[in-house]
Parts: C-alpha cells; structure tokens; sequence
C-alpha cells in the first residue's frame, strides 16, 4: 500500500507523459511515435520538438496510422500511437485486430480523453473502449489513475510483449499518489488498510471519487477498502478475489460503460472464485452521453460522482434509510477535486 496520498483538491501538472515519453525515446532508440491529427491535444508536440526524425503526423487517417505502425513493429522500432481513445478504438478496429493483435506485434495504443471526460458527445467519448479492447486476444489494457501513473506509463509498457491499450486523461491531471508508488502490470493496488464492509474496485479518472466515498462512508461507520486497478487486462484476479472475500459487498467504479469493462471484469473474477458477493457498479448504463461545457457536468448527470459510489455501497450493504451526503472539496486553479 502506498505510504501517502494527496487530499483532494489535488495539485495537478501537465503533459506528465507526454516529459516520460521523451525521457523515455533519449534512452531507447527503437521508440517512435505517431499522431492522429492531436500532437499539442496527446502531449507529444514534446516528442515532435526532440526528435523530430522519429515523429511521424498520420493525420486523420485512424486506420492508416494503426497499419503504419504495425509495419514499423515488424521492422524493430516501437511505435507509440496517439490520439483520443474513441478515434484509437473503433475506427481503426479491424486494423488493430488484423495487422496488430493477431501477429502480436509491440504497438502501444494511447487513447486520451477517457469516457466522458470529453464534453464533445458520442462522437468523441470513449465509454466502450475499454470493452473493444479486452475483447482482442493479445492486448494489454490499462487505464491510469493520475500524474504520477501516467508519468511511469511510458517506461512501464515499452517492453511488453505485444501490444497495449493505454487511457489517458487529456489536461491537467492530478497528483493523487506520493512518490513512493509504483504502477505495476502485474498487481492491482490497495491504496486504503485491506478489510471492511465494502471492496471497492476504481480504475482510472474514479480513483478519486472512490477515495473521497470511501471518507464519507468511513465517516458513517461502514469502512472500505478501496483497490486501484490500472492494469484491467490482465486482471489481477488474486488481488480482486482476496479483497472480495474479506468484505460483505464489492462495487466498481469505472468512467465507461459498466458492461465490458471493470464492472464485468470483477464480476466475472468474483464470480469465477465461488464468491457470493453482492456487487454494484458504478458506471454508464447502456446509453450514450451528451455534449456538454464541461467533463465535471457529464460526471455528476451520468452517475459518475462520489455521491454516486456512495449510493452503491450503501445498496450493496441493504442499508436502510438515506445514504450520507457527500460534499466535494470546491477546487481553485490548478487544482483537481472529483464531483
């Protein structure tokens, strides 16, 4: 378990991984990237200034790009991809399945702008990659909580045999975790004491509402245990199944639709292992979401909020009467607070 955490409002940076990228291409020269149209957007207008003879600008070609980068993993280089995760996902699909994932070459796949963190509308928000892409025999699938994951996110997936599906959030990203922590491939991490009513299992930009409803519910007398799980393919299971089997109720939180994606993936480790946990997830029910001002708004309308993983848990336990209130910590500039 990591030694601190931040308290929201979280202090929050930019471009954590686009500064480990470029780190990272200074010592491996096999490293190239390419952009779909989105270098400033994707953090890699850094690459572009560093190494300018190893960035490749496939413009709005998804597809194109994806084949293109298959061709230079055969070739021995390593090609990092980005654009936004709807874009990196469904429309060049076949691409991935075809000249990527079947002959298991070291693409890396980096989707920005996660779920409904885009306020563009359905055309823009990835609420089922996560789902697509654990659906491909081959591919890694991540989904990172904050700065300090994503900053080791480079380092962590360059020599991973085959290729991987990263989710990235787009801006500026919060520094929830200490220095201390380290994100693994292999292990999902429990960020609060093990043991409690609920077992709570977050992935990516819900790590932080999960964190702040596990305060309230503390605060109510229901202790949690909340899990970080940045790595959903492959899942891992040993950590899931022994954090469900010490508590009474298990809920997942996860900005994507609940189907296909860690909702599914607990559901299916749980109830693998004999497990007779009730479970709740905390998610997008079969729907597409609106276009919005802001990410914050799309949170709270599609029951992504702390308040939300509240309501689960309390469910999840039968409590009776009105679950407690969550009050969000109000965030100034460069500051990050879940809603």
């Amino acid at each position: 378990m990591p030694e601190r955490l931040n308290q929201p409002p979280y202090p929050t940076v930019l471009k954590p991984y686009g500064q480990s990228l470029v780190e990272l291409a200074r010592e491996r020269a096999d490293v190239v990237c390419f952009t779909g149209d989105l270098t400033r957007q994707c953090e890699v207008d850094l690459f572009a200034a560093a190494f300018p003879e190893r960035f490749i600008h496939a413009g709005m070609a998804e597809a194109n790009m994806m084949g293109l980068a298959a061709a230079l993993a055969r070739d021995g280089f390593i090609p990092f991809v980005h654009t936004f995760g709807v874009f990196a996902t469904r429309r060049p699909l076949d691409q991935i399945v075809n000249a990527i994932a079947f002959p298991n070459l070291k693409v890396r796949i980096l989707g920005f702008m996660p779920g409904v963190s885009s306020p563009g509308g359905p055309s823009h928000q990835a609420v089922d990659d996560v789902a697509l892409m654990r659906a491909v025999p081959n591919l890694t699938v991540l989904d990172v909580a904050d700065a300090v994951e994503a900053r080791q996110v480079p380092a962590a997936i360059v020599d991973v045999d085959g290729p991987v599906y990263v989710r990235l959030k787009r801006g500026e990203i919060p520094v929830i975790f200490g220095g201390d922590h380290r994100l693994r491939l292999d292990r999902a991490t429990p960020v609060t004491p093990e043991g409690g009513d609920v077992a709570l299992f977050a992935s990516g930009m819900m790590l932080a509402p999960a964190l702040a409803a596990a305060e309230v519910l503390g605060a109510a007398g229901l202790p949690v245990s909340v899990v970080n799980v940045p790595v959903i393919k492959p899942l891992d299971v040993a950590t899931v199944t022994s954090a469900a089997a010490r508590a009474r109720a298990v809920v997942t939180a996860e900005n994507h639709l609940v189907t296909g994606g860690l909702g599914s993936a607990v559901a299916e480790a749980i109830a693998e292992a004999g497990l007779g946990r009730r479970l709740r997830r905390v998610g997008l029910r079969d729907t597409f979401a609106e276009g919005a001002r802001t990410g914050p708004y799309l949170f709270a309308k599609y029951g992504l909020s702390t308040q939300a993983v509240v309501d689960a848990a309390w469910s999840a336990l039968g409590r009776a009467g009105r679950p407690p209130a969550a009050r969000p910590a109000q965030a100034d500039d460069g500051e990050y607070a879940p809603v």
